[in-house]
């Protein structure tokens, strides 16, 4: 089973970024307020963009790449993806 990274749009408009194997069953988690802290009371979050990895690994390293972006440069990843 595949790997995803995403990035979620929160309803004050903070980036979160994470990894998971189930998209859609994550961001439930994130809307019902059972995903993570961050987004708890940020909900509800809209999902911006996902990249498929092979393995875990390649989903951490991934993620920790798209964090160190600047905000702006994680809009244009969304605007690549339409």
């Amino acid at each position: 089973m595949p790997w995803y990274v995403y990035i979620i749009e929160c309803k004050d408009s903070l980036l979160y970024t994470g990894i998971t194997k189930d998209l859609e069953r994550r961001v439930k988690e994130h809307n019902s307020g059972n995903g993570c802290r961050f987004t708890r009371y940020r909900a509800p979050v809209k999902l911006m963009h996902s990249e498929r990895v092979g393995s875990r690994p390649q989903a951490l390293i991934r993620e920790a790449e798209i964090k160190r972006f600047p905000r702006m440069k994680k809009l244009e990843l969304f605007k690549r993806a339409r």
